[in-house]
Protein backbone atom coordinates (compact mmCIF):
# COMPACT_ATOMS: atom_id res chain seq x y z
CA UNK A 1 0.00 0.00 0.00
CA UNK A 2 2.78 2.41 0.56
CA UNK A 3 4.41 1.62 -1.86
CA UNK A 4 1.39 2.27 -4.37
CA UNK A 5 1.10 5.81 -2.25
CA UNK A 6 4.64 6.42 -3.36
CA UNK A 7 4.23 5.79 -7.03
CA UNK A 8 1.14 7.85 -7.25
CA UNK A 9 2.72 10.62 -5.58
CA UNK A 10 5.80 10.43 -7.68
CA UNK A 11 4.14 10.17 -11.12
CA UNK A 12 2.25 13.57 -9.48
CA UNK A 13 5.86 15.16 -8.94
CA UNK A 14 6.80 14.39 -12.25
CA UNK A 15 3.70 15.58 -14.02
CA UNK A 16 3.77 18.84 -12.19
CA UNK A 17 7.48 19.96 -13.45
CA UNK A 18 6.97 18.35 -16.72
CA UNK A 19 4.09 20.72 -16.94
CA UNK A 20 6.66 23.86 -15.33
CA UNK A 21 9.14 23.05 -17.69
CA UNK A 22 6.29 23.22 -20.54
CA UNK A 23 5.41 26.53 -18.97
CA UNK A 24 9.06 27.58 -18.80
CA UNK A 25 10.18 26.66 -22.29
CA UNK A 26 7.10 27.84 -24.29
CA UNK A 27 7.13 31.66 -22.45
CA UNK A 28 10.82 31.53 -22.99
CA UNK A 29 10.10 30.92 -26.79
CA UNK A 30 6.45 30.81 -28.05
CA UNK A 31 5.86 27.46 -30.66
CA UNK A 32 5.60 29.07 -34.45
CA UNK A 33 2.11 29.45 -35.45
CA UNK A 34 2.82 27.03 -38.52
CA UNK A 35 2.84 24.43 -35.40
CA UNK A 36 0.30 25.76 -33.78
CA UNK A 37 -2.54 25.78 -36.27
CA UNK A 38 -2.37 22.16 -37.83
CA UNK A 39 -2.90 20.76 -34.10
CA UNK A 40 -6.09 23.26 -33.43
CA UNK A 41 -7.69 21.59 -37.00
CA UNK A 42 -6.67 18.52 -36.10
CA UNK A 43 -8.40 18.91 -31.79
CA UNK A 44 -10.89 21.20 -32.64
CA UNK A 45 -12.72 20.68 -36.52
CA UNK A 46 -12.44 17.46 -36.88
CA UNK A 47 -13.96 16.64 -33.29
CA UNK A 48 -17.14 18.28 -34.42
CA UNK A 49 -18.66 15.15 -35.49
CA UNK A 50 -18.51 13.80 -32.44
CA UNK A 51 -19.44 16.58 -30.11
CA UNK A 52 -22.48 17.19 -32.25
CA UNK A 53 -23.57 13.95 -31.67
CA UNK A 54 -22.62 13.26 -27.99
CA UNK A 55 -24.31 17.46 -26.94
CA UNK A 56 -27.68 16.74 -29.35
CA UNK A 57 -27.95 12.89 -27.68
CA UNK A 58 -27.60 14.13 -24.49
CA UNK A 59 -30.20 17.53 -24.80
CA UNK A 60 -32.40 14.64 -26.13
CA UNK A 61 -32.41 12.44 -23.34
CA UNK A 62 -32.41 14.96 -20.75
CA UNK A 63 -35.26 16.37 -22.23
CA UNK A 64 -37.47 13.52 -22.67
CA UNK A 65 -36.84 12.60 -18.44
CA UNK A 66 -37.34 16.16 -17.75
CA UNK A 67 -40.71 16.14 -19.30
CA UNK A 68 -42.11 12.91 -18.26
CA UNK A 69 -40.86 13.38 -15.00
CA UNK A 70 -42.12 16.83 -14.46
CA UNK A 71 -45.16 16.86 -17.03
CA UNK A 72 -47.90 15.36 -14.55
CA UNK A 73 -47.12 17.73 -11.82
CA UNK A 74 -47.72 20.94 -14.29
CA UNK A 75 -43.77 21.49 -14.48
CA UNK A 76 -43.07 20.76 -18.31
CA UNK A 77 -42.31 24.26 -18.98
CA UNK A 78 -38.76 23.44 -16.67
CA UNK A 79 -37.96 21.39 -19.60
CA UNK A 80 -36.03 24.15 -21.00
CA UNK A 81 -34.54 25.09 -17.89
CA UNK A 82 -33.39 21.74 -16.76
CA UNK A 83 -31.87 21.10 -20.09
CA UNK A 84 -29.84 24.47 -20.78
CA UNK A 85 -29.02 24.55 -16.94
CA UNK A 86 -27.64 20.85 -17.14
CA UNK A 87 -26.22 21.01 -20.39
CA UNK A 88 -24.20 24.75 -19.62
CA UNK A 89 -22.93 23.83 -16.29
CA UNK A 90 -22.58 20.23 -16.06
CA UNK A 91 -22.65 17.51 -18.85
CA UNK A 92 -21.73 19.63 -22.09
CA UNK A 93 -18.15 20.46 -20.42
CA UNK A 94 -17.24 16.81 -18.96
CA UNK A 95 -19.30 14.94 -21.89
CA UNK A 96 -16.64 17.41 -24.37
CA UNK A 97 -14.21 16.12 -22.52
CA UNK A 98 -14.80 12.28 -22.46
CA UNK A 99 -15.05 12.08 -26.33
CA UNK A 100 -12.21 14.35 -27.13
CA UNK A 101 -10.42 12.56 -24.35
CA UNK A 102 -11.32 9.77 -26.50
CA UNK A 103 -10.63 11.31 -29.94
CA UNK A 104 -7.59 13.23 -29.35
CA UNK A 105 -6.06 11.96 -25.84
CA UNK A 106 -5.58 8.78 -27.07
CA UNK A 107 -4.27 9.45 -30.64
CA UNK A 108 -1.74 12.08 -29.13
CA UNK A 109 -0.28 9.80 -26.13
CA UNK A 110 0.24 6.81 -28.75
CA UNK A 111 2.09 9.11 -31.54
CA UNK A 112 4.19 10.97 -28.89
CA UNK A 113 4.84 7.03 -26.95
CA UNK A 114 5.27 5.66 -30.65
CA UNK A 115 8.41 8.77 -31.24
CA UNK A 116 9.82 7.76 -28.24
CA UNK A 117 10.16 4.24 -28.17
CA UNK A 118 11.43 4.75 -31.73
CA UNK A 119 14.17 6.95 -30.47
CA UNK A 120 12.51 9.81 -32.63
CA UNK A 121 12.50 12.24 -29.22
CA UNK A 122 16.24 11.22 -29.02
CA UNK A 123 16.25 12.68 -32.36
CA UNK A 124 15.23 15.36 -32.17
CA UNK A 125 17.36 16.68 -29.26
CA UNK A 126 20.51 15.90 -31.37
CA UNK A 127 19.37 18.39 -33.23
CA UNK A 128 18.93 20.56 -30.66
CA UNK A 129 15.07 20.79 -31.06
CA UNK A 130 13.66 20.95 -27.75
CA UNK A 131 10.43 18.37 -28.13
CA UNK A 132 8.71 20.45 -25.35
CA UNK A 133 8.52 23.12 -27.91
CA UNK A 134 8.43 21.55 -30.67
CA UNK A 135 5.91 18.50 -29.66
CA UNK A 136 4.38 19.37 -26.67
CA UNK A 137 3.85 22.98 -26.64
CA UNK A 138 1.70 23.35 -29.74
CA UNK A 139 -0.72 20.46 -28.69
CA UNK A 140 -1.28 21.94 -25.21
CA UNK A 141 -1.96 25.64 -26.67
CA UNK A 142 -4.00 23.71 -29.44
CA UNK A 143 -6.30 22.05 -27.25
CA UNK A 144 -6.70 24.82 -24.26
CA UNK A 145 -7.52 27.01 -26.83
CA UNK A 146 -9.96 25.24 -28.68
CA UNK A 147 -12.00 23.09 -25.94
CA UNK A 148 -14.18 25.60 -24.86
CA UNK A 149 -15.13 26.52 -28.81
CA UNK A 150 -15.77 22.93 -28.50
CA UNK A 151 -18.07 22.70 -24.94
CA UNK A 152 -19.74 26.08 -26.28
CA UNK A 153 -21.05 24.11 -29.35
CA UNK A 154 -21.99 20.70 -27.44
CA UNK A 155 -24.24 22.82 -24.80
CA UNK A 156 -26.11 24.80 -27.68
CA UNK A 157 -26.44 20.99 -29.61
CA UNK A 158 -27.80 19.56 -26.53
CA UNK A 159 -30.34 22.58 -25.85
CA UNK A 160 -31.06 22.30 -29.59
CA UNK A 161 -32.15 18.59 -28.99
CA UNK A 162 -33.63 19.09 -25.91
CA UNK A 163 -35.40 22.35 -28.10
CA UNK A 164 -36.50 19.87 -30.74
CA UNK A 165 -37.83 17.02 -29.05
CA UNK A 166 -40.03 18.87 -26.71
CA UNK A 167 -41.52 20.85 -29.74
CA UNK A 168 -41.92 18.19 -32.04
CA UNK A 169 -42.90 14.97 -29.89
CA UNK A 170 -44.33 16.59 -26.65
CA UNK A 171 -46.22 19.36 -28.04
CA UNK A 172 -44.67 21.76 -26.04
CA UNK A 173 -44.53 25.34 -27.80
CA UNK A 174 -41.51 26.69 -28.74
CA UNK A 175 -42.39 30.19 -25.85
CA UNK A 176 -43.07 27.75 -23.17
CA UNK A 177 -39.36 26.09 -24.08
CA UNK A 178 -36.73 28.91 -24.52
CA UNK A 179 -39.05 31.89 -22.11
CA UNK A 180 -38.41 30.37 -18.55
CA UNK A 181 -34.46 30.06 -19.46
CA UNK A 182 -33.46 34.06 -19.16
CA UNK A 183 -35.12 33.82 -15.71
CA UNK A 184 -33.08 31.13 -14.31
CA UNK A 185 -29.64 31.13 -16.36
CA UNK A 186 -27.24 33.24 -15.24
CA UNK A 187 -23.75 34.82 -16.88
CA UNK A 188 -22.39 33.02 -14.12
CA UNK A 189 -23.75 29.45 -15.36
CA UNK A 190 -21.74 30.49 -18.93
CA UNK A 191 -18.60 31.26 -17.14
CA UNK A 192 -18.35 27.88 -14.91
CA UNK A 193 -18.90 26.02 -18.13
CA UNK A 194 -16.39 28.29 -19.90
CA UNK A 195 -13.76 27.66 -17.10
CA UNK A 196 -14.04 24.19 -17.19
CA UNK A 197 -14.35 23.48 -20.57
CA UNK A 198 -10.87 25.55 -20.07
CA UNK A 199 -9.11 23.38 -17.30
CA UNK A 200 -10.12 20.28 -18.63
CA UNK A 201 -8.88 20.77 -22.19
CA UNK A 202 -5.30 21.93 -20.30
CA UNK A 203 -5.72 18.38 -18.35
CA UNK A 204 -6.40 16.44 -21.41
CA UNK A 205 -3.86 17.27 -23.71
CA UNK A 206 -0.86 17.91 -21.06
CA UNK A 207 -1.62 13.94 -19.30
CA UNK A 208 -2.13 12.35 -22.84
CA UNK A 209 1.72 14.10 -23.56
CA UNK A 210 3.24 13.34 -20.45
CA UNK A 211 2.28 9.75 -20.21
CA UNK A 212 3.68 9.45 -24.20
CA UNK A 213 7.03 10.63 -23.10
CA UNK A 214 6.88 8.23 -20.53
CA UNK A 215 6.72 5.05 -22.59
CA UNK A 216 8.82 2.49 -22.98
CA UNK A 217 8.69 -1.20 -24.12
CA UNK A 218 7.74 -0.80 -27.64
CA UNK A 219 4.42 -1.68 -29.46
CA UNK A 220 2.86 -3.20 -26.28
CA UNK A 221 4.26 0.32 -23.93
CA UNK A 222 2.61 2.28 -26.22
CA UNK A 223 -0.68 0.60 -26.09
CA UNK A 224 -0.69 -0.08 -21.96
CA UNK A 225 0.64 3.93 -22.00
CA UNK A 226 -2.52 4.97 -23.93
CA UNK A 227 -4.96 3.06 -22.11
CA UNK A 228 -3.25 4.75 -18.46
CA UNK A 229 -3.69 8.10 -20.04
CA UNK A 230 -7.40 7.83 -21.14
CA UNK A 231 -8.47 5.86 -18.04
CA UNK A 232 -6.20 8.59 -16.07
CA UNK A 233 -7.64 12.01 -17.44
CA UNK A 234 -11.37 10.48 -16.93
CA UNK A 235 -10.37 9.81 -13.13
CA UNK A 236 -9.00 13.70 -13.22
CA UNK A 237 -12.12 15.21 -14.87
CA UNK A 238 -14.49 13.13 -12.34
CA UNK A 239 -12.34 14.86 -9.49
CA UNK A 240 -11.64 18.49 -10.54
CA UNK A 241 -15.54 18.99 -11.81
CA UNK A 242 -16.30 17.95 -8.43
CA UNK A 243 -14.07 20.04 -7.11
CA UNK A 244 -14.44 22.83 -9.65
CA UNK A 245 -18.37 22.71 -8.76
CA UNK A 246 -18.21 23.50 -5.17
CA UNK A 247 -15.60 26.13 -5.72
CA UNK A 248 -17.21 27.93 -8.34
CA UNK A 249 -20.75 27.91 -6.86
CA UNK A 250 -18.83 29.04 -3.62
CA UNK A 251 -17.57 32.02 -5.14
CA UNK A 252 -20.94 33.21 -6.64
CA UNK A 253 -22.34 32.64 -3.08
CA UNK A 254 -19.69 35.09 -1.43
CA UNK A 255 -19.55 37.41 -4.67
CA UNK A 256 -23.49 37.76 -5.66
CA UNK A 257 -25.64 35.27 -3.03
CA UNK A 258 -27.51 32.95 -4.51
CA UNK A 259 -28.91 33.93 -7.85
Amino acid sequence: MEKFILSILQSIGRFILLCFDICRVNIKKPPRWALIRPQMYHIGVLSLPVVVITGFSTGLVLAAQTYYQFADKGLAAATGIMVSKAMITELGPVLTAFMVTGRVGAAMCAEIGTMKVTEQIDALHSMSVNPLNYLIGPRVIAGTLMFPFLTIFSCAMGILGGYLISVLYFDMTPLSFFEPIPLYLTPWDFFAGISKGFVFGLIILSISCYQGLRTVGGAAGVGKMTTKSVVTIYSWILVINFLMTIALNSLRFIWFGWL
